[in-house]
């Protein structure tokens, strides 16, 4: 038997009081306990434990060896996680809402599996909250305030939160002055309980909440993006989702001036301090990219001038 398995044996004996418990903590026959540690004290030329007929106890040369033995596993476990945190291979797994994972986390994943082909990457786009821990996630973006203080997060943006419509349907319903006014108007929700009930406005103490009836509910950011091209109403939409068709003028802001506070983009993780080398890769490339896009502008918001060519 390999010596360092010698010592997990005796350290299981003294820690539990018994050959039959330490046996059934690693998984082995009492016999097989038994002549480890027979081998040790013969090693040792010295007994390293008392025999009582209701429990074991370590003598004092038996005492001396259970503290540094102890010891000399632990740091033997926090050498093979060193090495494993040191290996830029293995799976990664990251989490992200729907069409910012799409339009911004696809790409970086992309660049970043071209740097380190080694890694894998599981990419899960989904706009509920996913908790790290019961999901098995190593990093996650998240837009909003965090649930969870226990976890470590950057700021890497902001979004705002824009109430939008067509030109075509502005110039045929009228463009609402106050949030009250959209009593009047076709409304486009998302499904959440809060999306279908009310609406928000304002910040701090000046919030105004509105009550309204939707007229079309979607479960899925593009398609009231589709229903807000084609003129079917108002939507209520971040910032990043709407920022091409806000720039291409199929999409136009209203009520700015009522704008809720800003939501930070968080990029989210458990622990600093034990990640995985193939984590911190990612962490480090995403905390840097991150920050630089161009939704994140206040600029991303305004139509883009067209070019006219002049002859001459």
């Amino acid at each position: 038997m390999d010596k360092l398995d010698e010592l997990e044996v005796f350290v299981a004996v003294v820690q539990q009081g018994s050959l039959a418990s330490a046996a059934r903590r690693l998984r082995r026959s009492p016999p097989a306990i038994t002549r480890s540690l027979a081998s040790l004290e013969t090693r040792f030329a010295a007994s390293l434990i008392e025999r009582t007929t209701r429990q074991l106890s370590p003598t004092p040369a038996g005492l001396l060896l259970f503290e540094r033995a102890k010891a000399l596993l632990g740091d033997y476990q926090q050498a093979l996680q060193d090495s494993k945190r040191t290996q830029l291979t293995g799976l990664l797994r990251v989490t992200a809402p729907v069409q910012f994972g799409r339009k911004h986390i696809a790409p970086l994943v992309m660049a970043f599996l071209d740097r380190y082909p080694d890694i894998q990457i599981e990419l899960l786009l989904n706009d509920s909250y996913q908790d790290l821990i019961e999901s098995g996630l190593d990093m996650a973006v998240r837009i909003g305030q965090l649930r969870d203080s226990s976890l470590v997060a950057v700021e890497v943006g902001s979004v705002q939160r824009l109430l939008l419509a067509s030109p075509d349907y502005l110039a045929k319903a009228g463009t609402p002055a106050t949030p009250a006014d959209l009593a009047s108007h076709n409304l486009i929700a998302g499904t959440s309980v809060s999306s279908t009930r009310e609406w928000r406005f304002g910040q701090g103490e000046n919030q105004e909440r509105v009550r309204i009836q939707p007229v079309m509910m979607v479960n899925e950011v593009e398609t009231q993006l589709i229903a807000a091209r084609a003129g079917r109403g108002i939507t209520r939409l971040l910032s990043y989702q709407a920022s091409e068709d806000l720039q291409q003028g199929k999409l136009v802001e209203i009520l700015a001036v009522h704008r809720p506070a800003a939501q930070p983009v968080q990029l989210v993780t458990q622990n600093l301090k034990y990640m995985p080398a193939r984590v911190r890769a990612f962490w480090d490339v995403a905390r840097e990219a991150l920050p630089t896009l161009n939704c994140f502008r206040p600029e991303s918001l305004m139509p883009v001038k067209k070019q006219t060519n002049s002859a001459g």
